[in-house]
């Protein structure tokens, strides 16, 4: 079959089911439990020719103590490379819930330099819905790829520069939480972490940016981003813990609004280390 190209950052379930046997596309299942339910929401189906995409695990660093951590440039290169990716690969990211993590792995790829990658809007609910094939969770493993990874250290912010973004002017940190969770009227779903917002941040709640399973219009996206007077600024993105985050990052893209950084640690780090 012939090559894919991706014809912006995020595709129609359409798009992938006329081009799923192409020969560079790559499918990866970046699906995670949402830290705010308590159920095993496994599911046991997949797209065909899916490998798993393990944020938590293959692509965090898991020796701190914060979760989800962004891994080394080594270990994304590894962990890519042991799922077939080359430079000439196209890669589309889903999840199970619609929108959720996947965005947090089109983001992981943006900032180690590989650009050819996509989220699947409306992720496995919008494919089913379609009626297009599904298959049993299987490992469809290939063999190790070629890409090697260069972070740019401009993708994401940490403890000490989140300090200083919210008392920058030029920049804006946008929460993708709750509007409750992040008023404080809300308790966080992780045990022991105090309720809050980091200083000057403003609220998008990622639910807004969305209409059911997908994203909503690009002028519609825009709007919610008026409402908090983003403009020129550099955009700073935080949530939980840096995975619904990236939702808005994605929005922000769609949008071309491109001067944009992730809070990895996000609240669960800020919480923890202020007071």
């Amino acid at each position: 079959m012939a090559n894919s190209y991706l014809p912006k950052p995020l595709v129609s379930v359409k798009w992938l089911h006329n081009h799923l046997n192409d020969d560079n596309l790559l499918i990866f299942d970046a699906s995670m439990n949402k830290v705010t339910s308590n159920a095993n929401e496994v599911e046991v189906f997949q797209i065909p020719n899916t490998q798993y995409f393990d944020i938590k695990h293959a692509f965090s660093d898991t020796s701190v103590t914060f979760p989800n951590t962004v891994p080394s440039q080594e270990q994304f290169t590894k962990e890519a490379q042991r799922l077939g990716v080359n430079n000439d690969s196209i890669i589309v990211v889903y999840d199970d819930k619609g929108i959720y993590s996947s965005a947090r792995a089109w983001y992981l790829f943006k900032a180690f330099g590989f650009e050819n990658v996509a989220v699947l809007d409306g992720g496995l609910p919008e494919w089913i819905a379609n009626g297009y094939r599904v298959e049993n969770k299987k490992s469809n493993s290939r063999s190790n790829g070629n890409f090697v990874a260069h972070f740019n250290p401009k993708a994401f912010k940490f403890f000490k520069e989140i300090k200083e973004s919210s008392k920058n002017k030029n920049h804006l940190i946008i929460d993708a939480r709750s509007e409750n969770r992040f008023k404080g009227l809300a308790p966080e779903p992780r045990k022991g972490l105090r309720s809050g917002n980091i200083p000057n941040s403003v609220n998008i709640p990622f639910p807004e940016l969305l209409d059911g399973n997908c994203f909503k219009s690009e002028g519609n996206i825009a709007k919610e981003f008026d409402k908090v007077n983003a403009l020129n600024q550099h955009l700073v993105f935080s949530c939980g813990s840096g995975i619904t985050a990236c939702i808005l990052a994605l929005g922000s893209e769609l949008i071309d609004k491109k001067n944009i950084s992730v809070y990895d640690g996000s609240w669960t780090e800020y919480g923890s280390l202020t007071t």
